[in-house]
């Protein structure tokens, strides 16, 4: 081989390592084998769209977790259409404020969101939560929260929801809580329970 043809495959091989080296990843392709913990991107912090997941995903998510809310599949999947909401940020949400209401006081208020009380609602024995007789009240107050207190007035992405939400003047640590909700969206809309 010349010293030209040699140089001329050297070039060829250094710029197809470079191409490969400098090509986008795409999202849905595996880059670690680590635990999933995804950055908040606009695939996993928007949270208008259809359903991304099935009404009887979520009953799975729940039923697994052991949840007293387990059969809301169906309920949060009708509110996500009603909405525009895609209903796995409710989960996401149940998720994080009460394990699906196994933790905390939404066990006893059957709240998806453990929203604050407000005048006109009913609220715990403490004053400080609403309270439904229902998961299914609980489910639409959330929706309804949502698409009039935050997404009407701008705010349709968990990075501009949880710091009015859940700031961190109530003690809350809203990265970790927008991390944890992107989180499990994505496992979620990735099949995984």
């Amino acid at each position: 081989m010349s010293s030209r043809s040699a140089t001329l495959l050297l070039l060829l091989v250094a710029a197809a390592v470079g191409y490969v080296l400098l090509a986008p990843v795409h999202p849905t392709q595996a880059v670690t084998t680590a635990p999933m913990h995804v950055q908040t991107t606009a695939t996993t912090d928007r949270i208008l769209g259809r359903p991304s997941v099935s009404a009887a995903f979520m009953d799975q998510v729940l039923a697994q977790a052991g949840s007293p809310a387990k059969g809301l599949g169906d309920t949060l999947y009708q509110l996500g259409q009603e909405t525009g909401i895609d209903p796995v940020y409710a989960l996401a949400f149940f998720h994080h404020e009460s394990s699906f209401g196994l933790r905390g006081v939404a066990a006893q208020t059957h709240s998806l969101g453990n929203i604050r009380c407000t005048a006109g609602w009913t609220c715990d024995s403490s004053g400080g939560y609403r309270s439904y007789g229902t998961w299914i009240l609980g489910a639409e107050d959330w929706f309804n929260l949502i698409q009039h207190v935050y997404v009407e007035q701008g705010l349709n992405t968990v990075a501009k929801i949880i710091p009015k939400y859940a700031p961190t003047a109530d003690n809350n640590d809203e990265q970790a809580y927008i991390q944890a909700v992107c989180d499990d969206v994505a496992r979620w809309r990735a099949g995984q329970v």
